[in-house]
């Protein structure tokens, strides 16, 4: 459980930083669209780090997405 708590606060695993890094990630412009597809790639929740914040996006059975803080 260490290693996975480890990997989610280390930065340079989730903050894409190389052009490489963005396009897994579906941010091949900033102006651009972000696929709800590439977000969601490994599961139906995502955690965003917003000015010090944590926020949860939950994509629903339905395809709703619900944003909690």
């Amino acid at each position: 459980m260490s290693s996975l708590v480890d990997s989610v606060l280390d930065k340079s695993a989730v903050v894409p930083e190389t052009a490489i890094d963005q396009r897994k990630f579906g941010m091949q412009d900033r102006n651009g669209p972000i696929y709800s597809d590439a977000l969601f790639s490994q599961g139906d929740e995502v955690l965003i780090q917003h000015q010090g914040a944590e926020y949860r996006l939950r994509r629903t059975r339905n395809g709703k997405l619900i944003l909690t803080k």
